[in-house]
């Protein structure tokens, strides 16, 4: 199939085949006509399956007239947006922006992106300048609003986009304010990675008869993206992280930490390494942050190193590995991190170091997600990776450069002990020789059940 035979007007298809793209994915071929239809959908797909195009291209078809003449229903200076894009980072912001500008090259409608971090100057002239679509961080939003500088009463088509992250980072509140402001009858499409019950709440208050699509099953990763795992003491992560950034034929890649401060200290373990690299987080400035990705984008940099905050928002072609250097906190975060590789059809590779505290994570990612792991076993002086894997009760299937694989289970089937976070994996998750004065019996076993619960749920 092709762009072409989705019912979207010439203009786009040409602006389309011109960014080099031939053949809708499956997100798009379902969602864009049913945008163009004007009904409301609620779409779920995993990160970089190309959502922003599934809502863009119905949106600046609905604002032309048919041929690219640019339908306006208020012209001159102040023209209130008639579409409204939310989304949660300033980097996703500018991403989804550079979309419209790309898809809509020979359509005479215009563009502007509103968010925090930097002086409210240059965005209050684009919206006295009048605009057609609108791309915003919640909170920046609002501000304008109060100050009289943005006016929502003609917004035609409303998209929340990483609506999961949105809700993740506090917006909930923001969002019922916008969606408040504009009108009744609007068009909403809600898109987002993963389908919890707050998104299905949200949804069922904002959506009116919408269209539900999901192309890929909640939490799970994508087929393309091999994934490997470390256990490895938390004092060794940054000595195999080096190894593995100079070992493996790495191209771009993108190492996840769990704090700024973090962050900022990995970087400069990696440059001490003579490892190109650089940070960015909710603490780096805007002109920081725009610099660290245009350098990454265009190779100077080859490692950037970020938080959870920014993992929405970072859109590049060709990154090759995906390290998760601390474990994230639930299997969604999981999700949407290791789906910045293996984009537009390539195909990537995520690595996790877990340390013995977080082997309760794994086991949530394991379970969540169904994916297959592969442990890796060629730092063994670095790792306890060996140990937990002669305790599995079960065959396991070698992989290459003397890797062992397993499965995760969902939530409804067997639990494997040969799995990390099983019953040897957590007695593994202990001091080393240190063991318990408890005798074996029913009162001992039971207060071990405890404390493993206990363990697990911190």
């Amino acid at each position: 199939m092709h762009f072409s035979d989705l019912g979207l007007i010439e203009p786009i298809v040409r602006a389309v085949d011109a960014a080099g793209y031939s053949s809708p994915t499956p997100i798009q071929e379902q969602a864009i006509p049913v945008a163009l239809g004007g009904q409301d959908i609620l779409g779920c797909a995993q990160t970089g399956t190309g959502k922003t195009c599934a809502f863009a291209l119905p949106i600046l078809d609905q604002l032309s007239d048919g041929t690219g003449n640019g339908k306006r229903k208020k012209s001159g200076q102040g023209r209130p947006p008639r579409a409204l894009v939310l989304c949660p980072t300033r980097e996703l912001a500018m991403q989804i922006f550079d979309s419209f500008v790309t898809y809509g090259k020979f359509l005479p409608l215009r563009h502007t992106v509103v968010f925090g971090g930097v002086n409210q100057h240059r965005q209050v002239q684009a919206m006295r300048a009048g605009v057609d679509v609108l791309i915003a961080t919640p909170g920046r939003l609002l501000d304008l609003i109060n100050q009289g500088h943005i006016d929502l009463s003609a917004v035609e088509t409303l998209v929340l986009d990483e609506a999961d992250r949105m809700l993740d980072m506090g917006f909930i509140h923001d969002i019922r304010k916008v969606v408040k402001m504009i009108r009744a009858d609007r068009q909403t499409l809600l898109f987002s990675a993963t389908m919890s019950r707050e998104i299905r709440t949200l949804a069922d208050s904002i959506l009116t008869d919408p269209v539900s699509i999901e192309t890929v099953r909640e939490s799970t990763t994508a087929d393309a993206i091999a994934q490997r795992v470390y256990l490895v003491e938390k004092n060794n992560k940054a000595q195999i992280l080096e190894r593995v950034l100079k070992q493996d034929e790495t191209g771009r890649s993108l190492v996840f930490t769990r704090t700024k401060y973090g962050a900022d200290k990995l970087v400069k373990v990696l440059r001490r390494a003579e490892i190109r690299a650089e940070a960015i987080h909710g603490n780096k400035s805007q002109n920081q942050r725009t610099r660290a990705m245009q350098a990454f984008r265009s190779g100077r940099t080859t490692v950037l190193v970020a938080t959870d905050i920014a993992s929405r928002g970072i859109d590049v072609d060709e990154i090759t590995h995906v390290f998760n250097y601390d474990m994230p906190v639930d299997a969604e975060t999981y999700v949407h991190r290791i789906g910045r590789t293996a984009r537009a059809g390539a195909s990537g590779i995520a690595i996790s170091l877990c340390d013995r505290d977080e082997t309760g994570l794994l086991r949530e990612v394991l379970k969540r997600t169904e994916a297959t792991i592969e442990f890796g076993t060629d730092f063994e002086e670095l790792t306890f990776a060996t140990e937990l894997q002669a305790k599995a009760d079960r065959p396991a299937r070698k992989n290459f450069r003397g890797k062992r694989s397993y499965r995760g289970q969902g939530s409804n089937g067997p639990k494997r002990e040969g799995r990390v976070g099983g019953r040897d994996a957590h007695r593994g998750g202990g001091k080393p020789g240190k063991r318990s004065g408890s005798k074996p019996g029913a009162g001992a076993g039971k207060r071990k059940s405890k404390r493993s619960k206990s363990a697990s749920a911190r």
